[in-house]
């Protein structure tokens, strides 16, 4: 087990060491060890090998401008520069708090960006000012599209983040497939299976294995197939594309660059890097915020009352798993899966500084 402080001095110091700010490298630490503790260690420690193979391949910005290139009273559009991602993502979301302390609400599509870790941790940012956070943001092509086996789309996750009174905040973050592309790599890494309905081969057949994608196959929409409903999955990773993507001028579907060292980048382009998009709305610009907490407050009691089906305890609300994980985490530390120790243990030799 590590504690929390040890894996973020250790992250900050890699990024550091890479060439990257204290400051931005604190904000990728912070990002990384959030999706620790939320118990997503698919976009963990896990991800900091994609990043340092991403920079020995000269393929991230370490010293970038990040700044707005557009902007209205309540919407902006930032270009990344081609950042670590969360550096961008991060300055995206305050600039869309700022908007909505004046404007009401603010709006910000962010271009020429990177992975930057779980979306649940910039709507989260929101939450502290009495907004509701939205973050969105395409991601590289592994997934098919409802009945194609090419791969024209990412996880493409959403998340939204809701205030409350006495109720822990309601926190939905959710990938439009199955599976995050970090948990095949962790099953991969454990030596596990995947359950069909995740992935299919090149052909288009079901496979559990988790290592399909490096053999042309691809992952596939929330839903699985067609019957299981795949095409509203496909519909929903569609608006995250064109949210994040076309509004702010980045490449979407297929053209989105790889965030692994190991897949080629596109000689074709149709805009700069990956897309993400943020979205904060002040609740006093609706009704009184006391009087929305309140009654958000109510929606989860409400819903916490509903009756569990057999052999379940209890019905959950957006955010409780990954809230109860944190408590936990905190407390008895982080562990990591032997593969991925070993992975940090290289990336810790070559830059020569410490990981024991």
């Amino acid at each position: 087990m590590y504690t929390y402080n040890y894996l973020f001095d250790f992250t900050r110091n890699v990024f550091m060491k890479m060439g990257c700010s204290e400051h931005d490298s604190e904000i990728i630490a912070e990002v990384f060890l959030a999706a620790e503790l939320r118990d997503h260690a698919s976009h963990g420690m896990i991800r900091i090998k994609d990043y340092y193979e991403l920079w020995k391949a000269g393929r991230i910005n370490v010293k970038p401008n990040v700044r707005i290139v557009h902007e209205s009273p309540s919407t902006a559009v930032v270009d990344g520069d081609n950042a670590v991602g969360m550096v961008p993502a991060r300055r995206s979301m305050e600039i869309a708090i700022e908007k909505a302390e004046k404007a009401g609400t603010g709006w910000v599509a962010t271009r020429n960006s990177n992975h930057f870790g779980i979306a649940g941790y910039y709507s989260m940012m929101a939450l502290k000012h009495d907004m509701i956070g939205i973050c969105l943001t395409n991601a590289n092509p592994l997934v098919s599209p409802t009945f194609s086996i090419s791969r024209m789309m990412g996880t493409n996750p959403i998340a939204v983040s809701i205030p409350t009174r006495k109720q822990p905040s309601f926190v939905a973050d959710f990938a439009t497939t199955p599976i995050a592309r970090g948990k095949l790599a962790v099953a991969e890494k454990k030596g596990e299976k995947v359950a069909f309905g995740f992935v299919q081969d090149r052909t288009g057949k079901p496979s559990d294995d988790p290592t399909i994608l490096k053999s042309g196959g691809s992952m596939l929409t929330l839903g699985g197939d067609r019957v299981h409903g795949s095409h509203k999955g496909y519909c929903l990773s569609a608006i995250v594309d064109i949210f994040s993507a076309v509004f702010s001028g980045a490449n979407f579907g297929p053209f989105v660059p790889p965030s692994v060292a190991y897949l080629p980048v596109l000689e074709k382009k149709v805009g700069k890097g990956t897309g993400h998009f943020f979205g904060a709305m002040r609740i006093d610009a609706f009704q009184p915020a006391d009087e929305f907490k309140a009654k958000m407050d109510e929606w989860i009691e409400t819903f916490r009352s509903a009756k569990p089906a057999e052999g379940q305890e209890r019905v959950l609300i957006p955010g409780d798993p990954e809230r109860e994980a944190e408590e936990r985490i905190r407390r008895d530390g982080i562990k990591l899966v032997p593969a991925i120790k070993d992975d940090l243990i290289a990336i810790a030799n070559e830059l020569k500084i410490k990981f024991e």
